[in-house]
Order: structure tokens, then sequence, then C-alpha cells
């Protein structure tokens, strides 16, 4: 994988779904003809490897489209008959029952229909249509989704049973983000984790896990440095209030391999281990481009006064990652900084996790604004 890439990829694209009732077949038309032209390939069936789908289905039938490739991105779209009082609420089980990266929900407006964007981070926006502007509607739609349709996940990850045996049972450094886990439980920035149980059969849920990297639906992060090419960071869908055992609840980055790409992992031999938060790449380049920094902690939370990404890259991108590094070299000290991801929440910096604590205690604002 190159890291490295001027713009996003205009790759190929298909669109899927039946007996479409007229305003998600204004939808998808419309998406195809701007899709197309902006130099995107449509093809009418999908190709194995195809780039984007666009799965369009009536809100009582959501489709599933079972990815032949790990890097198709699937965006969801369908309409409900009038606003529901919490959108988010009612909108986040159609991207885990469709399979999909992204959703689009059309509802009615004040104005004429909007287009809420759901995210599997919880973001949520809106793009407003007006009367007679159909292809600035459609404009405005592609240009928030073309930068994540693209973007590229780093979800594989690589167990490597080398890892010391004096480490097998943790270090102080694990004790630091044990604790740190609790402290973030105390100051409720642990959103409840999402009851996928109770959407998705075990089958689905087998699936959902494969395609975003994920060991369950939770949310934060915390890691720290080990040495100079290593860190310590919690698993992926762990309780981060329940940080103990290695390999399982906490485990060690050894590397990056960007030839797969994939995270490397080293875990004891007698452990089964856990995947690696989904963060893992975007903490790996932290580290390695920042050797000042010590440890990182990510909530879905928000500060005053910070710089933000311009663009809500999914979680374990490499574009994500790289837009947070470039915040960071800007930062007047970047082993003490706090970057907003927009749409999504923040990744904290410091020379330590207990200095990281000691900085934000009574800053954090719960609510992540939304744009």
């Amino acid at each position: 994988m190159n890291l490295d890439r001027d713009e996003p990829e205009r790759g190929t694209f298909t669109i899927i779904g039946e007996r479409l009732t007229p305003r998600l077949a204004w939808c998808a038309e419309g998406l195809r003809q701007e899709l197309q032209r902006r130099g995107h390939e449509f093809f009418e069936r999908p190709i194995p490897d195809i780039r984007l789908v666009l799965s369009v289905f009536p809100h009582d039938k959501p489709q599933q489209y079972r990815r032949k490739a790990q890097a198709t991105f699937v965006v969801g779209i369908t309409e409900l008959p009038e606003q529901p009082s919490d959108v988010l609420v009612a909108g986040y089980p159609y991207l885990l029952r469709a399979l999909a990266n992204l959703v689009i929900l059309l509802l009615p407006g004040q104005e004429g229909i909007e287009a809420h964007f759901i995210t599997l981070e919880r973001g949520h926006y809106t793009v407003r249509h007006r009367p007679g502007r159909d292809d600035d509607f459609f404009a405005e739609i592609y240009e928030r989704l073309h930068p994540l349709a693209s973007s590229r996940l780093v979800i594989n990850n690589i167990f490597r049973t080398d890892l010391e045996p004096e480490l097998w049972n943790g270090d102080e450094i694990t004790e630091q983000i044990s604790r740190a886990g609790k402290r973030l439980d105390a100051m409720n920035l642990l959103p409840a984790p999402f009851p996928v149980h109770e959407i998705l059969t075990e089958r689905e849920l087998r699936h959902v896990k494969r395609l975003y990297g994920l060991g369950g639906l939770s949310y934060g992060n915390l890691s720290a440095r080990k040495d100079r090419n290593r860190f310590w960071m919690s698993a992926s869908g762990v309780n981060k209030a329940k940080l103990e055992v290695i390999g399982q609840d906490i485990l060690l980055v050894s590397g990056f391999d960007p030839a797969i790409p994939a995270i490397i992992l080293s875990v004891p031999p007698h452990v089964q281990p856990r995947r690696v938060s989904v963060d893992a790449i975007e903490h790996w380049m932290i580290y390695q481009q920042h050797p000042e920094i010590g440890a990182i902690v990510h909530v879905h939370a928000w500060m005053e006064g910070i710089r933000s990404t311009e663009i809500n890259y999914p979680c374990g991108t490499i574009e994500l990652a790289q837009a947070v590094s470039r915040l960071l070299a800007q930062e007047p000290d970047p082993s003490r900084a706090v970057i907003g991801l927009k749409n999504h929440g923040v990744t904290i910096t410091g020379r330590s996790m207990d200095e990281i604590f000691e900085r934000i205690e009574g800053k954090i604002i719960p609510q992540v604004p939304m744009s």
C-alpha cells in the first residue's frame, strides 16, 4: 500500500436495489449521474473488486450486499415517511442490517428532502435539498461521500506469539492504561456499546466483525508507548473500564506491514488474542512521527478551541491517521495536544497517561458537534 496519495481515487461503482419508491429511484439516478460526471465507472452488476456499492432499499426491507473484497465501500440508502424524534437512534440499525459503511436516510424536512448521513462512529450530519436544485443536492452528497468511500482501511491483524515472557502479565504502562480506562468510565466518557446482538444474527455479526475489523461496537480507546517502535493499546470491543488480560484486553502493537496492510501484534502464546482497536493505524502513525508522544486517548467527546480534521474519515483508515498527524505537526507541542475528529470525537496526546488526565479533567464536553 502506498501511504502517500495526492487525491482520492475515482473508481468503480454499482447500484443495487429493486422495487424502489419514486424518491429512492430519483436519488439513485441522481447519484449515478453525479458519480459518472466525476469520472467514476458504472457497472450494472457488481464486479468482485467493486469499489463503491450504493445499496438502495425500502425502509422495511433492508438488503445486504456481501462484499467480495475488503476495500468495497457500501452505502445504504433508504427513506422514512416522517422525521423520527432521534435520527441517529432510528438510522443506526440500518447501518448494521445493511452491512453498510455508511447510511443515508432520506427524510422530509420543513423546506424539502433532507439526506441524513449516519456513520459507524455515531456521526450524524445533513445535506438539504433546495427546490429546483437537484444537481447541487447530489453534488453536495458526492462531496461528503467520496472522501469516505475512497479512504483505505487498515483493519487486518497479524498475531505473533513473540511477546517477552516478562510482559505476559503486563507492566507499569499497562497498569496506567487500565487505570485510565476506569477514569474514563468514572467521567462517563464510555458510551454503552450499541446492542448489536439485538439486531444481527450470529452469522451477520461475524460478518460485521470481519468487515470492520471490530471485536464489537464499543467506543473510545487508549494507548501508551512501550519503546521507540512499540506501544500498548486497548483491544476492540472490550469494556474499557476493565482492561486486565494481556493479549485480550490490552495488546502490544509491534509493527505495521503496509504490503498487506496489517497491524502486527506481539501476544503471549497461551492466550486467544482479540483484535486491537481499529484506530491502531492512527496511533502507530502518531508514535512513529512524534517520538516525544508517550500516550494517546481517544474518546467520543469534544473540547473547546481545538483544531479539527476537515473530513470525517472512518476509523482505521490511512486518511484519518494522516489528517491527525498533519494537525499534530502544526501544534506548538504535539506531545500535549488535542485534535478534533470531525463528527466523531477527539484524539488527545500526552507525555504519559496520567499527564493527559491532569490536563483534560473538567474540560471535556460530552456532546460532539456535528456539521
